[in-house]
C-alpha cells in the first residue's frame, strides 16, 4: 500500500528539525511539512480553515472548543512548545510592587483566551491570591495597533471585563510605557521593558528563573502551550496514522535532545549552554520535555482547572477524552 500524504504544519523548532529534512519519516506517510514561522498563523489557518491535515494548535483553543462540542480535531500528546510564564509579566513599577497590586488595574493581554495568558492568571490566583475579577483586560497586539490574529476561542461563559485596544496608533506596549494600563501578560514581552527610556517598566518577578524553578519543583507543573491536532475527518479515516505521526514526533524530539547534549561543538549559540544542560538534569531528569499523557498529567490536569476556573469552560474534562489513543514506542536515545 502506498504511503498516505499527510500535510503537518509548525514552528521549526529544533525537535521538530528531524521531521522536517525527512531524517525521521513516520510509517506509511508520505509527510509534507510547512515551517509556518509564527503560531498564531498555524492556529487560525487550522482552527477555522483545516488547512493542514495536522498542526500544532494552542492548547486553550481545541480544549475550549473541545469541551463546547466542537469536535472536527482530535489532539495528539505531543507538546510542541511549552514555557514558563513568571517571566511574562511586565508592570509599572509606580503603580506595581508585587503581584497583589494588580487587583482594580488595567491589564493588557494579546487575548484573553490565549494560553499562555490562562497560565499566568491561574498561578496569579492561586499562588499570589490576586483577584483575577478584579481586573479589566485589555485587548490588542503588543506591538502595533488592532487585535492580535483571528482566534477561534468562545468567548468566557461568564462576564469578564475585557476592553479592546481602540487607540489608532498605540500597542499595548505603548499604552503600558504612557500609563494608559498597569501591566501586561501574554506570550511576548512589551518592547518598552528592554528601553533605556522606560526606567518605571519591569518585570513583576525580576528573578523570575529562580521563582519558575521553585515554581516547578512545588507543583510538578512545566506549562504547556500547544499540542498537535489532527483533522477528525482525516483521523476517522486513518486511525493508525495518529500512532504513526505520534512516535515520529517522539522519535525527532529525542534525536534533538540527543544533539542538544553533544556539546564538544554547541549546536546553539548559547556559550554556557553546557551549564544550563546540567542545571536541567538536576531539575528535570533527563528528559525535560516529555510527550504522551500520563508524563505531562499533573500539567494538563491544572490547564483544564484553571480554564474551567477562568469561565473558559462550563465543566472539567478527563484528559484522556482530548487526546486520540496512540501505541507509544517510547524512543529513548543516548
Amino acid at each position: 500500500m502506498s504511503p498516505i500524504p499527510l500535510t503537518f504544519a509548525s514552528g521549526l523548532y529544533d525537535r521538530m528539525v528531524p521531521l522536517a529534512t525527512g531524517e525521521v519519516r513516520p510509517s506509511g506517510i508520505d509527510l509534507n511539512f510547512l515551517d509556518v514561522h509564527h503560531p498564531r498563523d498555524v492556529f487560525d489557518r487550522m482552527a477555522s480553515g483545516q488547512e493542514f491535515d495536522a498542526s500544532e494548535l494552542s492548547s486553550s483553543e481545541y480544549i475550549t472548543g473541545y469541551a463546547a462540542g466542537k469536535r472536527d480535531l482530535i489532539a495528539l500528546p505531543v507538546f510542541p512548545s511549552r514555557a514558563f510564564r513568571h517571566g511574562f509579566i511586565a508592570v509599572n513599577t509606580d503603580r506595581i510592587k508585587r503581584p497583589q497590586d494588580l487587583n482594580g488595574k488595567r491589564v493588557g493581554v494579546q487575548h484573553y483566551t490565549m494560553t499562555a495568558a490562562v497560565w499566568i492568571r491561574g498561578l496569579l490566583q492561586h499562588d499570589y491570591g490576586v483577584d483575577l475579577s478584579s481586573i479589566e483586560w485589555v485587548e490588542g497586539k503588543m506591538e502595533g495597533p488592532g487585535s492580535h490574529g483571528k482566534p477561534s476561542s468562545l468567548p468566557p461563559l461568564k462576564p469578564v471585563k475585557i476592553v479592546q485596544n481602540t487607540d489608532p496608533t498605540k500597542s499595548l506596549s505603548d499604552l503600558l510605557e504612557d500609563g494608559t494600563i498597569d501591566a501586561t501578560i501574554g506570550a511576548d514581552l512589551p518592547a518598552c521593558l528592554f528601553d533605556e527610556k522606560a526606567p518605571h517598566i519591569a518585570r513583576l518577578f525580576p528573578n523570575f528563573k529562580q521563582v519558575e524553578q521553585e515554581y516547578f519543583q512545588r507543583t510538578g507543573i512545566f506549562p504547556i502551550m500547544h499540542l498537535v491536532a489532527m483533522r477528525r475527518d482525516f483521523y476517522d479515516q486513518h486511525k493508525w496514522a495518529a500512532t504513526n505521526l505520534y512516535n515520529a514526533l517522539d522519535e525527532s524530539k529525542e534525536l534533538a535532545r540527543k544533539r542538544m547534549n553533544f556539546t564538544g561543538a554547541l549546536r546553539y549559540m548559547l556559550p554556557w549552554l553546557p551549564a544550563e544542560l546540567d542545571e536541567i538534569r538536576k531539575t528535570f531528569g533527563e528528559d525535560c520535555w516529555p510527550y504522551g499523557i500520563e508524563p505531562n498529567r499533573k500539567t494538563l490536569e491544572a490547564l483544564v482547572q484553571f480554564l474551567e476556573e477562568q469561565s473558559m469552560i462550563e465543566k472539567k474534562v478527563s484528559i484522556e477524552e482530548l487526546f486520540a489513543p496512540v501505541r507509544t514506542t517510547n524512543f529513548k536515545i543516548v
